[in-house]
């Protein structure tokens, strides 16, 4: 083992695909205490094993940039898999603000070997490039940008040495998961690179497949000369060999053609086992793994998903969880574990999560813990907040309450509960959530908050999706900060806060400074 090169602070090393060369980022000084070290300045460097380092270009340090923007000048570099050791990079077009109405937000840089020439641009994004994946041979990549404004993302199939158009392959709202197509499945090369794998001209996709009955897992094979998607397997489908009893998540795919699969198999009474599915169509199974129920006990535990709405017809869902040794008729202390989500429309909105096929597992810090102790538990209640994203939070109490109203008169029309005994909880948002509720509302008997921020003046620039600064919107800021209504919370709050959260949008401070001015209050 030898050093290559001189001695520096690096965050990013990645091997090009010719032999014995490396794309390293090496930050500069002087070093931020404004941003973190994501955001430095750094130099892009081409590093030889004969020790040799050819400079590319340097990014800026992120101060001073608009709220939601980018820096100008080169960002994101990308190293080439393939054997043309091609250096890519990213530029804004807009300035580096979204706000600036523009035809192409940012474009694709390339500087081939030896590095000493003109980079040359390859190709151009609507919005701003969010992701970039090479194919196998580094000659395509698939591209994605995001348009913050309207929350929606498209794919692009892109030849990267610009000599032929992008293809589209999908544009979507980023919350509509039935319209999701999956993860292009990636295969390691031997430089550590992962790189998108292909068959026979072809990708592959594992998606989640979420639907109105639920999450069906599938695996997709994509044609790259067509554009054309055929569905290779799907959880449950009968031309698979599958069933309405039992869950299937892609694990791999282990020949070109998509003839043997790996899968994980579980349902509500089976834990995952690992399964090979082969055959034209996949319905041979055989078992790999025999993994038994490691806790029997829990078994008791009944589990089912609840749809309803709200008063205002918007589509609303909980996954009702009732404990061990549970009675029918029996209305319990409830807990509301939920978390806010912006949207566009109602119709995403109210689009059906998770699977009712899937084997209870509860990790240690979960709030299904509490139905060992009796309590049901309303799981991923939906907390969804619909309008225009640059005003959508306008309306946040609003909405949250009457999301609110409508679970708990759901739970109590299904008799699993009683309004005096309510409990609402969330991590991070979901705990800015828990306290607004609390704040502004009678509904709740008491409330758990973790890791969340309540004082929205100490986050200026923008919250979750919130795209006002402090001074463009600061009575909706100051509206949704509990800390500002601590004398009007009068019901228990459970504040838990990680000491070292380094998330500068909840702090442990924000915890700290509610509670005193709970306590100060008498809350």
């Amino acid at each position: 083992m030898r050093p290559i090169g001189e001695p520096g602070l690096f965050s990013h090393i990645e091997a090009l695909g010719t032999p014995g060369q490396l794309l390293t980022m090496r930050l500069l000084e002087p070093f931020s205490y404004q941003v973190g070290w994501d955001d430095f300045a750094a130099q892009a460097e081409v590093r030889g094993v004969d020790g040799k380092v050819v400079p590319i270009g340097r990014t800026r340090l992120k101060e001073g940039v608009p709220v939601e923007g980018v820096i100008t000048g080169p960002r994101h570099f990308f190293a080439s898999p393939g054997a043309d050791g091609a250096v890519y990079w990213v530029e804004a077009l807009d300035g580096g603000d979204t706000r600036v109405p523009a035809p192409h937000r940012d474009r694709l840089m390339r500087l081939d070997p030896p590095y000493t020439g003109e980079a040359r641009e390859v190709h151009r994004v609507a919005q701003r490039l969010s992701r970039l994946d090479f194919l196998e041979g580094g000659r395509q990549a698939l591209v994605q940008d995001f348009d913050l404004a309207k929350m929606r993302t498209s794919t692009e199939l892109v030849t990267m040495d610009g000599g032929a158009a992008a293809q589209r392959l999908i544009e979507r709202s980023v919350r509509d998961r039935y319209r999701d197509p999956g993860t292009p499945l990636q295969r390691m090369l031997p430089t550590g690179r992962a790189v998108v794998r292909v068959d026979e001209g072809a990708l592959w996709y594992f998606g989640t497949g979420a639907s109105p009955e639920g999450d069906k897992p599938f695996i997709d094979r994509l044609g790259l000369a067509d554009n054309k998607k055929s569905r290779v397997f799907q959880s449950g489908a009968p031309v698979n060999g599958g069933d309405a009893a039992h869950h299937e998540r892609p694990l791999a795919v282990l020949d070109g053609e998509g003839r043997r699969v790996l899968t994980v198999r579980e349902s509500v009474s089976e834990p995952g086992n690992v399964v090979l599915r082969s055959g034209p169509s996949l319905a041979e199974l055989t078992p790999l793994t025999d993994v038994k129920d490691p806790a029997p006990q829990l078994r008791e535990i009944q589990r089912e998903f609840v749809r309803f709405k709200r008063e205002d017809g918007v589509a609303l869902s909980f996954w009702l969880y009732k404990p061990p040794g549970y009675q029918p008729g029996e209305r319990r202390p409830t807990v509301v574990w939920a978390y806010p989500l912006e949207y566009t429309d109602a119709s995403t909105a109210g689009q059906v999560s998770g699977s009712s096929n899937r084997f209870n597992v509860f990790p240690g810090t979960s709030p299904l813990m509490l139905l060992l102790d009796g309590y049901v538990v309303l799981m991923d209640a939906t907390m969804p907040v619909v309008g225009d994203p640059k005003t959508v939070n306008d309306s946040f109490i609003a909405q949250i309450t009457a999301n609110a109203q409508a679970i708990i008169d759901k739970a109590v029309d299904l008799g699993v509960s009683d309004r005096d005994h309510m409990v609402v909880g969330g991590h991070s948002y979901g705990a800015f959530m828990t306290a607004n509720l609390l704040a502004h509302t009678r509904l709740f008997k008491a409330g758990i908050a973790r890791s969340g921020a309540y004082n929205r003046s100490l986050t200026p620039f923008g919250f979750q999706s919130e795209r006002r600064t402090y001074w463009e919107a600061q009575e909706v800021y100051q509206k949704l900060s509990p800390f500002n209504y601590a004398d009007r919370l009068k019901e228990p709050l459970l504040l838990i806060h990680g000491e070292l959260d380094n998330n500068p949008g909840t702090f442990p401070m924000q915890s700290a400074r509610l509670y005193q001015a709970l306590a100060g209050t008498g809350g």
